[in-house]
């Protein structure tokens, strides 16, 4: 019998004795020692006494066993000096625990729900490391690493930093909002020119004032003599400074735009009229600017007409808490006019004064930081983005994403429409080369590349979507109570094209604020430019009403399109006219309540009776003899008997004669015989009343500041 014994740790010099001993002596043992040579049996005790030259467990195996072995494997017995683990009996434990009696109840605590990961929002940086990005977003820095590898960004330790755009790519994977946070920290910074933006209440006079201060004609070429587009142009003042205005509507419809410009801005002039004083658009723009906070400059116009009261302009607003100059405050006010050019040189004073207070600078090189006022699509250049650049220089030939839409910059054109190889900070330019429309409101993103273009363009348009449908399924319907009376409502869809992405925002916005309890306005469909042959097919497949401001009227084929499908257009270059005929529209298609009036009373003269009648024409009847003394009375009517003040019977008209001829209507100060169905208990001196069903509409109120609603 031959043995193998491999070296193991841990077996002391007995084990081989007590081994030996046990076999037979005409067995031949081969044995591996400490170097891998083959051992003799004779000199095994020898190696055996050695303990350091054999480690201290051995592995043994079998290649050829004796009588004894076999029979030890037959019983199971234990080896020879080895001792197997005993078995112990296995207990069942008790898995369910019970708390304790005098224990007080813990409620389970609950996991976060999808929808507070949904809105949770974290802040990010150009140059802000992956553990910086997972503390903040909660997720494993493995798990950021694999979104790196999946958007192709190689990137060899956690510390490494990454561009903004890339951290968004990565916490939109992740599944949460961000917030971009821009710092110039390290940058080279230098004076910049001062954004200022121009709101007030309408026809306070903003535009004109701004025609004063550069000398053009711009509010007489507006459509009704109001502004209706956010404008945006640099005025080199008569001091040689440059000043970037921002020129919004006063519209309530536009108020989308004045906070856009409050937004982007560094001061914001509010113009008021001295003659009309403090509006509901003027109290809007201080919130606009203090929820922005920004400073602001008061400038009263219309100061040279006889009718104007700076100083009670003044008061009112020190009444709504603006801290002005003349008050205490740090509020600057200046008396100017536009038309005679009164003052221009004092506002353009106190503007200087406040941007030097403000110290304003910006970063020149690297990547531009620029927000979007506008935006509109132009038939032979595509869309096209208004921006305003914050920081940064943008230049053509770069790869952007504003919002959702990504492009290269094609071409950078500024406000006059030169174009220009670049866009420095404080100067709106007009960017051409986006693949689609952005939204008015928008940030400009400057990428590396097209790929990383598409990815975030892509990244967020999907974001959007999943924004849509959780707020779809956040909406809650009413479910009426079957006892109570449910007004009928009818749903009207519209349709609504517009010539930049402000004003149909403005215009939506509008149209839908007219929602009321009978009409539902369901905005289908908006869109920038004009009526196309595909908004004629779905306005047809939806019944809609198509709304079309400040565009040019369809060819005639789309005109004609409308007309055979009974499709309406609504075509305006005014927004008061526009939301006028909207209201209406509405008005019209509202079905009404249904109320109880009072057409017509009369007095009973005399009572007169008829008996005797053969069955073919029926029982005896009374006939009130009555004078109408208000209103008219028709056949057709209910008619209700008051005495002394309480209704006594109420009840359709069977008869109504007039010098015994059958009459449908008896008008005020006429005598007439009246017969009530099923009534015969008439007195004299009693009051009927003509009752009637009248279908009331709802109504169109419009404000002073151009707010519109219905009411019911």
């Amino acid at each position: 019998m031959a043995w193998r014994v491999l070296r193991k740790k841990g077996t002391s010099a007995s084990f081989f004795n007590a081994f030996l001993s046990t076999h037979s002596k005409d067995a031949t043992h081969v044995i591996y020692g400490s170097f891998g040579q083959i051992l003799d049996s004779d000199v095994l005790p020898r190696v055996a006494a050695n303990a350091s030259v054999l480690s201290n467990n051995l592995t043994i195996r079998s290649f050829h066993a004796s009588r004894n072995m076999l029979a030890w494997r037959r019983k199971g017995e234990n080896a020879p000096g080895l001792k197997a683990p005993r078995k112990e009996k296995h207990v069942r434990r008790e898995t369910r625990t019970r708390a304790p009696v005098e224990a007080p109840y813990v409620a389970p605590r609950q996991k976060p729900s999808a929808k507070s990961f949904h809105d949770k929002t974290v802040e990010i940086f150009e140059g802000m490391t992956i553990l910086e990005l997972a503390k903040r977003t909660g997720a494993s820095v493995g798990s950021l690493q694999e979104i790196l590898k999946n958007v192709g960004e190689k990137v060899d330790s956690e510390f490494d930093p990454i561009s903004d755009y890339v951290a968004e790519l990565v916490a939109m994977e992740v599944g949460v909002n961000v917030r971009r946070l821009h710092s110039d920290e390290g940058a080279v910074l230098q004076p910049r020119a001062p954004v200022v933006t121009v709101m007030g209440h309408v026809d306070h006079g903003k535009t004109s004032l701004l025609d004063a201060l550069r000398q053009t004609s711009v509010a007489a070429k507006e459509a009704g003599g109001i502004t209706q587009h956010l404008g945006a142009f640099v005025v080199d003042m008569p001091s040689g400074a440059s000043i970037t205005f921002l020129d919004t509507p006063g519209h309530a419809a536009f108020s989308a735009m004045r906070a856009r410009g409050a937004a982007v801005t560094d001061i914001v002039v509010l113009v008021v009229a001295a003659d009309d004083g403090v509006m509901p658009q003027t109290l809007e723009a201080i919130s606009h600017a203090k929820a922005a906070n920004v400073p602001i400059v008061v400038a009263i116009n219309k100061c040279d007409k006889p009718s104007a009261d700076p100083q009670r302009v003044r008061i009112q607003l020190g009444s709504e808490g603006l801290p002005l100059e003349d008050l205490g405050g740090d509020v600057q006010v200046v008396e100017v006019s536009a038309t005679s050019k009164i003052g221009l040189d004092k506002l353009e004073e106190a503007l200087l004064l406040q941007a030097e207070m403000i110290d304003l600078k910006a970063r020149i090189d690297g990547p531009a930081q620029a927000y979007v006022v506008e935006a509109r699509l132009d038939k032979g250049r595509g869309p096209l983005a208004t921006a305003i650049v914050k920081s940064g220089t943008l230049l053509c030939g770069q790869h952007i994403v504003v919002g959702a839409a990504w492009g290269r910059i094609r071409a950078i054109r500024d406000m006059v429409g030169r174009a220009t190889e670049s866009g420095r900070p404080a100067m709106p330019v007009e960017i051409e080369g986006l693949k689609s429309l952005p939204m008015a409101g928008d940030d400009v993103t400057v990428v590396g590349s097209e790929e990383r273009a598409r990815m975030l363009s892509a990244g967020r348009k999907k974001k959007l979507e999943k924004d849509r449908l959780h707020k779809a399924s956040e909406m809650t319907i009413d479910i009426p109570d079957a006892s109570e009376e449910v007004p009928k409502r009818v749903e009207l869809p519209i349709i609504i094209k517009a010539d930049v992405q402000g004003t149909v925002q403005a215009v939506t916005d509008a149209v839908r604020s007219m929602n009321n309890a009978q009409v539902f306005v369901n905005v289908i469909h908006v869109g920038v430019g004009p009526i196309s042959e595909s908004d004629i097919d779905l306005a047809e497949a939806c019944g809609a009403c198509i709304v079309g401001f400040n565009i040019r009227n369809p060819p005639t084929a789309i005109t004609r399109a409308a007309n055979q499908a009974n499709i309406k257009i609504c075509l305006h270059r005014v927004i008061y006219h526009l939301l006028e005929e909207i209201g209406t529209y509405i008005i019209d298609k509202a079905p009404g309540t249904f109320e109880t009036k009072v057409a017509g009373e009369a007095e009973v003269l005399g009572i007169f009776e008829l008996t005797g009648r053969s069955k073919s024409k029926g029982p005896d009847v009374k006939i009130a003899g009555c004078r109408v003394v208000d209103g008219r009375f028709v056949k057709s009517s209910t008619m209700r008997l008051l005495r002394s003040g309480e209704i006594v019977f109420e009840g359709s008209c069977a008869s109504l004669k007039r010098e015994k001829q059958d009459v449908e209507a008896v008008g005020k100060g006429n005598e007439c015989g009246l017969v009530i169905q099923d009534c015969d208990d008439f007195q004299v001196g009693d009051i009927i009343q003509c009752l009637e069903q009248v279908n009331k509409k709802p109504k169109f109120v419009s404000t002073g500041g151009g707010a519109v609603r219905i009411e019911c």
